[in-house]
């Protein structure tokens, strides 16, 4: 394996599947409180990012993490 510096996406990537564990153990507070964290760290990524690929990549994450919190709330997702 490869040891160069962390690429930011690859830790959201890491924590999204995290998320997604959570849901399938019916965790849904703990998916809850793991997505608003890796939202927040996603908003940070956007506030200091220039990079059009960057961009599209994090918008990406953004639209995941929408559906993500659609399938953890349901009746807040109208």
């Amino acid at each position: 394996m490869n040891n160069m510096s962390e690429n930011p996406f690859d830790q959201l990537k890491i924590q999204v599947q995290e998320i997604i564990d959570l849901m399938a153990q019916k965790q849904n507070r703990e998916a809850n409180n793991k997505l608003t964290e890796v939202s927040e760290a996603l908003d940070e990524l956007l506030d200091h990012s220039e990079d059009d690929a960057d961009l599209i990549e994090i918008s990406k994450y953004q639209v995941l993490l929408n559906q993500l919190f659609q399938k953890i709330n349901p009746e807040d997702a109208q």
